[in-house]
Formats: C-alpha cells, structure tokens, sequence
C-alpha cells in the first residue's frame, strides 16, 4: 500500500518551522522502526537555518492506515521559542495531512501507441518520402510526442519513448504540485484544539494523553452515592 503524505507549518511562524524540523526526523525513525518504506518527494526549507516549512513524504507498507491515523491531524509542541527567547507563547502547531486523490501513471511500453508520418523540414526529398517521423501517445493519460531528429524511424521511435516518460513524469510532478496548492488552504487553517500528538520540551518528548477511564468511572461512583443519600 502507497499513501502520500504533507507535514507543514501553513503559515506559522519561523518557531513552526522548527517543529516541523525536529517531528520529520521522529517521524522518519519511528517509520523505518515500523518497517515502512518512505522517499521524500519534496521539501521547502524554512526562514531559518535547520527549519522546514514544508516536507512531502511517500510511505508504503502494509497496514499503514492504522499507523497513520497515530499522526495525521494537528501536531502540537510545548515549549519556549528557539528564536525569540522571551516570547511568551508557549504553544506551536503544525499540521500533517494525507494527499489523497495524487495518482501518479508509471509508463509501461505496451501502453503506448504509435503512429509514422512523412517528417519535413530541411532533409530534401529523401526525408518527405520515407514515414520516418514517429507520434507516440501514452494511452492512459493522453500525453503524446513526436519524433523526426533522425531519418530512421527505429531511431526515432526510441527517442519517443525515453521523451514521451520524461513528459508523463513532468506531468506527474505537476500534478503532485497541483495537488500541494489545492491542500494549502486546509493548511492554512490549522485546528488549534484537540491535537493529535504532543510534544514538550527541547528534548522533543512525546505526551500521551491520558486515555484511563478511572476518573469517570470514579465520578459515575460518586454519583451513585449522591442518589442514595438523595434517596433517604
């Protein structure tokens, strides 16, 4: 399984910036400790020195939903300003979101279809009589180009192939930028509450929330014996 992933400051200060530093590099140990893959297709380095505004992460492995899930959403850090010593916030957020609708096309040879034509231009009429210009369409997506550099159509059609990929990945990355504009505006508008991880200090220390059920089970005592005085 494949999913693509964005972490990001949006548009916090040069402090967020630093938090998405320092939560890439836990997040790319705890991946490779879980066994996924991952490749770093992006990244846009930040206002500061050792600061990363933006990273976009390719992960791939199984179950990897479930291990997301642990992530995805608003990340929060508890600490002092590494740039501005007596700032009074304490409280950083970023964000880390699944780019969901990206689907890449590899190209694969026998997906794509040719079609030969007479090339023109300079040559002389040897070339205007020969079809040895080449189109090569990629089927899945559209994308096509056309080949006359040589009066061999074998050569040609070689060349199509190597141009018609670079074109498809273009198109790809375009895409994937594309997508990365579309996603901003969530970005941008980070969820201040209800954070999916917390982290606290210089030392990066991960705060697990408190997830017992004993103070409710505690209050739901309390109000049983509220009842039974209320009762006598």
């Amino acid at each position: 399984m494949e999913t693509i992933i964005q972490i990001t400051a949006g548009r916090g200060p040069a402090e967020c910036s630093w938090v998405v530093a320092q939560v890439l590099k836990l997040f790319l140990v705890e991946t490779k400790n879980k066994g996924f893959q991952h490749s770093i297709l992006h990244r846009e380095k930040g206002s500061q020195n050792g600061t990363v505004q933006s990273v976009t992460i390719r992960l791939t492995g199984k179950n990897i939903d479930a291990y997301l899930a642990t992530w995805l959403g608003t990340i929060q850090w508890i600490g002092t300003s590494t740039f501005r010593k007596y700032h009074k916030r304490k409280n950083w957020f970023i964000g880390a979101y699944e780019l969901k609708e990206l689907k890449t096309m590899a190209v694969d040879e026998k997906h794509i279809s040719f079609q030969t034509m007479r090339s023109t231009g300079p040559g002389g009429q040897n070339v205007n009589k020969v079809n040895s210009a080449v189109r090569a369409i990629h089927d899945p997506t559209g994308v096509q180009v056309v080949v006359m550099d040589s009066r061999s159509q074998h050569q040609n059609k070689k060349l199509a192939i190597a141009r018609l990929k670079e074109k498809v990945n273009e198109t790809n990355l375009k895409q994937l930028k594309e997508l990365m504009a579309n996603q901003w505006e969530n970005h941008l508008n980070l969820q201040r509450g209800n954070p999916i991880r917390v982290f606290k200090g210089t030392d990066f220390k991960h705060q697990k929330g408190n997830k017992s059920l004993k103070p409710k089970r505690q209050k739901m005592k309390n109000d049983l014996k509220q009842q039974k005085w209320d009762l006598l």
